[in-house]
């Protein structure tokens, strides 16, 4: 086959290509397997049953072979056009700086896994998180270095997601998503947490050491869809900014953010904030 077939005149070269090797091989094989039953003697007085028999098995040892090559031919061609084709939905659906799943391909999964832990009765709790001051890094480091700390973070979170059966993704700019399915609130606030810790650390960028910290959000699924969940979790994320970054709050199911108040300051806090037992701050 040739390495490609983009015009009509190809297809029609490639199609006429392999009707002429039919056809020789079909003659081929007739006129040797004739030969060797009938003979080299072309005026010599033969059995129309022998004819017959000799026509009838050529015909079926001729088709069945052209047909179980071609068959297994368009079989190998169909491996490789689904093994592209499911190579290239993979890459659509993957940030390529970090490796985790893009916006497009969170949302498809996470869709399904939100309609499967509703129809199972699991718990949910969607995770929103994004870098503290990336813009200041952006331009204090230039983009390279900023590439470098987004894809630092990335493996961060995957490592931590991987073996914790959670769903993690790029969702834009430095912005990461995430559904935890199956914990706890506790636990889904352990591991947010334990993300937090991980996350403030120092990137080495060019011989520098480039300092990092994450804000997280995170929203307890109490019904609706996953869009309306993801905006409850965004919500807990901004409330997390507003309290000093590098923290977490959460937000349970049907409840509403307090109204902002003066920042934390100073120490390491898994207590109340504002006297809301909804949330739950890091390091401050």
């Amino acid at each position: 086959m040739p390495n490609q077939i983009v015009t009509q005149r190809d297809a029609i070269r490639y199609t006429a290509g392999r009707v002429a090797v039919a056809g020789g091989i079909t003659a081929i094989v007739t006129l040797v397997f004739l030969i060797s039953d009938l003979g080299t003697d072309w005026s010599a007085t033969v059995e129309v049953g022998a004819v017959v028999k000799a026509s009838l098995l050529v015909a079926l040892g001729v088709s069945t072979t052209l047909s179980g090559a071609m068959a297994y031919r368009s079989a190998r061609l169909m491996q490789q056009l689904t093994s592209t084709r499911a190579e290239l939905v993979r890459m659509s659906r993957t940030d390529t700086l970090t490796g985790l799943l893009n916006r497009r391909g969170f949302d498809e999964a996470a869709a399904t896994l939100l309609a499967r832990a509703s129809f199972t009765g699991q718990p949910v709790v969607a995770l929103m998180c994004d870098l503290d001051r990336f813009k200041a890094i952006n331009d204090h480091y230039g983009h390279t270095i900023g590439d470098r700390v987004l894809a630092e973070i990335g493996g961060i979170l995957r490592d931590f997601a991987a073996p914790r059966g959670m769903l993690i993704a790029r969702h834009g700019g430095e912005e990461f998503a995430g559904l935890i399915v199956g914990v706890s609130d506790e636990q889904a606030n352990d591991y947010a947490l334990e993300l937090c810790r991980r996350c403030a650390t120092e990137v080495a960028c060019d011989g520098r050491q480039v300092a990092v910290t994450m804000s997280f959000g995170l929203a307890t699924y109490g019904g609706g869809d996953l869009s309306s969940l993801m905006r409850r979790a965004d919500l807990a994320l901004y409330r997390a900014k507003d309290l000093g970054r590098n923290c977490v709050v959460r937000l349970d199911a049907c409840a509403t953010l307090p109204t902002a108040s003066a920042e934390p300051s100073g120490g390491m806090r898994e207590a109340e904030i504002a006297g809301d037992h909804r949330l739950v701050a890091g390091d401050l």
